[in-house]
């Protein structure tokens, strides 16, 4: 079993072994702030601090009859004590966690998190019935907003979706583009409909424009950067010189939406075709604005 999810388990067993799921968010996300090694990232979602992670993680769980589910509540409901099973640091923080925090209730927690982290709040949709004019003042604040016209380039090779998507709000980016010929993922999170829920739920359009993308079966024998080189320039004389309405497409909607990004997977930008897109767009008469790798 995954360690992380030793943590889920070890937290409902804490908690008399069950938890109302808001608030099951919520005490792992303070429990996050006193690990020294994270077992989830969060995203500031609908009702605060959220993990998808976490949430596909108790769904696994819930298959193997470790924990049962309701509409309101996650239980865990098999007998192993998790908790022993843990490092010392992680009993610890659990323990404290438990201490501060047990007799709290579910409103109690969703106010604390919002006024201690106010950043996980900017895109809660009750955060008006909880806060005071003068918290919800520092929650807007919190918003990243910026005018600048800028075109990016995001890979999520090695980062999880929270991670991800927490890159594309702090640089305000207000439409991802995803530029991958096949869009289904082996990574949680990052197949088409995982992604552009994920991205819904924070404000982000998101958009698929496969027509720009390298086909699996070009992709398959990349041992070194020469190769990868060399399926650049193929992507270059063929895809780029073949697709230049899909090009002015992209450079329409920066122009219009001010601050997008194009994402593929891989992390360093030579091994991705995603910087020659980026480059030819840049290249298209009347571009004069920043491009930037994130």
């Amino acid at each position: 079993m995954y360690y992380r999810r030793k943590i889920l388990l070890s937290l409902l067993q804490a908690f008399d072994n069950q938890l109302d799921k808001i608030s099951l968010q919520k005490l792992l996300f303070l429990l996050t702030r006193i690990q020294e090694k994270k077992s989830y990232y969060f995203i500031p979602y609908k009702f605060g601090c959220f993990s998808f992670q976490a949430n596909a993680d108790l769904s696994t769980l819930a298959k193997y009859k470790l924990v049962e589910p309701s509409m309101k509540y996650w239980k865990k409901t098999d007998n192993t004590d998790y908790i022993e099973e843990l490092d010392s640091k992680d009993k610890a923080a659990i323990r404290f966690l438990k201490s501060q925090y047990g007799n709290l209730s579910k409103d109690e927690l969703i106010a604390l998190t919002y006024r201690q982290y106010p950043f996980f709040a900017i895109n809660s949709i009750i955060a008006s019935s909880i806060l005071t004019n003068e918290e919800l003042n520092k929650v807007k604040n919190q918003r990243p907003i910026k005018n600048t016209i800028v075109l990016f380039t995001i890979g999520y090779e090695g980062i999880s979706l929270e991670q991800y998507i927490n890159k594309l709000i702090v640089n305000d980016i207000r439409v991802l583009c995803d530029v991958r010929k096949n869009s289904y993922s082996m990574k949680y999170g990052f197949s088409k409909n995982q992604l552009k829920k994920a991205c819904g739920g924070v404000g982000i359009d998101y958009v698929h424009i496969p027509e720009v993308g390298i086909e699996t079966k070009k992709r398959e024998v990349l041992n070194s950067q020469s190769d990868y080189d060399k399926l650049f320039e193929y992507y270059k004389s063929d895809v780029l010189a073949r697709e230049k309405s899909k090009q002015v497409e992209i450079f329409s909607l920066l122009k219009s939406k001010r601050r997008i990004a194009l994402t593929c997977f891989e992390a360093n930008i030579n091994q991705c075709h995603r910087k020659h897109l980026a480059e030819s767009i840049s290249s298209l008469n009347g571009f004069s604005y920043e491009l930037k790798h994130i």
